[in-house]
């Protein structure tokens, strides 16, 4: 019996979602094979070199012990590093994302300009923050701490208006319809709905910039990073072993931490 009308409109969104996944497929294999050929990537140098990296490896896992009593005050400058440029950029975040939110303020012309401006920090990779604030401030944690407030800033402040911008409009209405002012509607309507997705956007943002200080240091922005480049500079590979170490341990151990506290505020 021939197909109705109504079932051949049933099954082309299954047909159409087949067809757009074989596209993706087809300029996912093209682009890998144009990217091949313009980069001149060949997988043959990493096994041809992987002698190098056993070495190397086998080195790294006998770590100098006695580099501990360094490393560590090092890694301690470093998160300190985490939680001053978190801190800063998750208040600037805040503030930036009322005044983006549209639930929030109306203008679309002002959030229309913020939301560029946003977009443009967004944009900027943390090494080359870390590289400018290096250039003007100078080598030292310092521009480590500057470089991740404005990290911090674009992740937050994109995850955190995007919130506000989903919370229930009902006490907004009912605050304006009694003549609250816009402060008093974001103290009693719109900060009980999303002070917990602002801590949790907080300890994600931490977790990511524990780890990236770590890098930053590889361009003279503070923390273990520097010490972690000179020391693969000079070939020793034992204090290398032993920072690279440290690094893992307290990364797991912050990780785990944040992912329970996060999960403890959506409770």
């Amino acid at each position: 019996m021939p197909k109705s009308k109504e079932q051949h409109l049933a099954e082309w969104p299954k047909k159409k979602f087949k067809i757009m996944n074989l596209v993706w497929v087809v300029i996912m294999v093209l682009g890998l094979f144009l990217s091949v050929d313009v980069t001149n990537t060949h997988i043959s140098v990493l096994f041809n070199n992987f002698s190098q990296f056993t070495d190397i490896f086998v080195q790294m896992c006998h770590p100098d012990w006695g580099y501990a009593a360094t490393a560590v005050p090092l890694l301690i400058e470093t998160i300190k590093m985490a939680i001053l440029g978190t801190v800063m950029g998750s208040a600037i975040a805040f503030v930036y994302s009322l005044l983006i939110a549209r639930n929030i303020v109306k203008n679309k012309a002002v959030t229309g300009v913020l939301r560029i401006i946003m977009n443009i920090v967004r944009t900027i990779p943390d090494l080359l923050l870390g590289a400018i604030f290096v250039a003007v401030v100078g080598i030292g944690p310092v521009a480590g701490v500057l470089a991740l407030t404005v990290f911090t800033f674009g992740v937050v402040v994109k995850l955190f208006y995007e919130a506000i911008e989903t919370i229930d409009p009902g006490p907004i209405e009912a605050l304006t319809a009694v003549g609250a002012n816009k402060l008093q509607i974001i103290h009693f309507a719109v900060m009980p709905q999303i002070i917990t997705y602002f801590i949790s956007y907080v300890l994600y943002a931490f977790e990511i910039n524990v780890r990236a200080s770590t890098v930053l240091g590889y361009i003279g922005a503070g923390g273990i990073g520097l010490y972690l480049q000179q020391t693969l500079q000079v070939f020793d590979y034992a204090k290398t072993g032993m920072i690279i170490l440290v690094i893992i341990v307290v990364v797991v151990i912050i990780d785990y931490i944040s992912t329970k506290s996060r999960e403890a505020l959506m409770k």
